[in-house]
């Protein structure tokens, strides 16, 4: 199976070279994702953080991809200090675990997996991650929704 491609859904024209952390979001729906990340910025209207979605099959079908989680996780900490991954369900947890597995060791260091509600979990971290809390806080946020 191939994923689609994880893409960055930064806003134009919104600099992030200097974010914190970054959060990925690990789903088998594409349109879920989207719909979440959409409520987090709508909700969350004062702060902008980078966002990578591995969601989705490239044919458009449910499914993910610890392959694209790697490209989202890889992409987020070439200009992050931290990532965060929040899932939808168990596989999607799954392929987020063999993703952490997959990536360099320097990489795993500066990210982890959220067991949080998805949706919860997003808002709590987005808004951390917004205000330039480090990875740990942006965590526990995630963590206690």
């Amino acid at each position: 199976m191939s994923v689609a491609s994880p893409q960055s859904l930064q806003p134009s024209g919104v600099a992030d070279s200097a974010a914190s952390v970054g959060i990925v979001l690990v789903s088998h729906s594409r349109a879920l994702a989207e719909a979440a990340l959409d409520l987090a910025r709508r909700l969350i209207v004062s702060v902008d953080v980078p966002v990578e979605l591995a969601a989705g099959l490239d044919d458009g079908a449910l499914g993910t991809d610890p392959g694209a989680v790697v490209d989202a996780v890889e992409r987020l900490a070439a200009r992050c200090e931290g990532v965060l991954v929040l899932a939808d369900l168990g596989s999607g947890i799954m392929s987020a675990e063999m993703a952490l597995e997959m990536l360099d060791p320097a990489v795993v260091e500066r990210a982890r997996l959220s067991a949080a509600p998805f949706v919860e979990g997003l808002l709590g971290a987005y808004g951390a991650a917004g205000i330039g809390k480090d990875l740990p806080a942006v965590a526990a946020e995630a963590d206690g929704a």
